[in-house]
């Protein structure tokens, strides 16, 4: 079997058993409770526990060596010595699943141990079904069929999600002055798959805090459909080997890129 097929075909197995784990508990106010303090540094719900248990539970039948990183436990060594590096958002958009609003994924990014990049990406709308995936060097695919960036030259027509939050309230403003649609959905993981398809323009996080969780198989996926992601300064996107990135992103369908890179500079840093 080639390695693409059994990483798609485990990340398919791991999102549906995921699925019927919690469909039971999706819109419900247990979902919502509370249990401890995820590794990224945030509440983890029951919803994010059970799905990473299961996550857990199946990869560690899996008969082989690797190494986890997850937002909620952090890092996990599974055998003596990792072939590969799994990196998991059990649910992206935990508020959304809580509330029954049908915008969350399941994110898994998958990189052999002696490389520093993403080889295959899967981000899966637990809400529709859709899932999107790529390997690296073969192209991007939503439902199986190929899917591209847009080609929208011009930032004025652009519809673009853009993370920043009231501590970064005027960087955020100014971007959204120039565009001419803004959405935020509320699943970072998705919001990049939706910039892959050309469903969206671009997308942009001014928070200076990445979670790796959150853009590891994103990332790949709109590389591969012919996008561009850089951190603020337009250098390629280093993400350092853990869950937190200190670093600033701009994800979009390349065309104008620069334009803005050119507006926001200056703004990064506030707040």
């Amino acid at each position: 079997m080639a390695e693409a097929d059994y990483f798609l075909g485990l990340s398919d197995r791991i999102a549906d058993a995921v699925q019927d784990r919690i469909k039971d508990i999706v819109g419900t106010l247990r979902a919502g409770n509370t249990l401890y303090m995820g590794a990224d540094g945030t509440p983890t719900k029951a919803i994010d526990d059970i799905s990473e248990r299961i996550i857990l539970e199946i990869l560690s039948q899996e008969g082989r060596s690797m190494r986890i990183l997850s937002e909620e436990c952090g890092e996990k060594i599974i055998g003596p010595s990792p072939e590969y590096t799994i990196i998991v958002d059990p649910i992206d958009g935990t508020y959304n699943a809580c509330f029954g609003i049908p915008f969350y994924s399941i994110s898994l990014a998958f990189k052999h141990a002696c490389e520093e990049e993403v080889c295959f990406g899967y981000v899966k709308n637990m809400a529709t079904g859709d899932i999107f995936h790529a390997q690296r060097g073969q192209g991007a695919f939503l439902n199986s069929q190929r899917i591209e960036i847009s080609n929208k030259p011009d930032i004025s027509k652009f519809c673009i999600s853009v993370y920043g939050y009231r501590p970064h309230i005027k960087a955020t403003i100014m971007l959204c002055r120039q565009v001419r649609r803004v959405r935020i959905l509320g699943s970072v993981a998705l919001e990049l798959c939706y910039v892959a398809a050309g469903k969206f323009d671009a997308f942009v996080d001014v928070r200076g805090s990445l979670r790796l969780t959150d853009v590891a198989a994103g990332k790949l996926i709109i590389e591969e459909a012919g996008g561009m992601v850089t951190n603020g300064s337009g250098a390629p996107l280093h993400l350092e080997d853990s869950i937190m990135n200190k670093v600033y992103m701009v994800a979009s369908n390349g065309h104008a890129h620069d334009d803005i890179l050119k507006l926001m500079a200056g703004s990064w840093h506030e707040g």
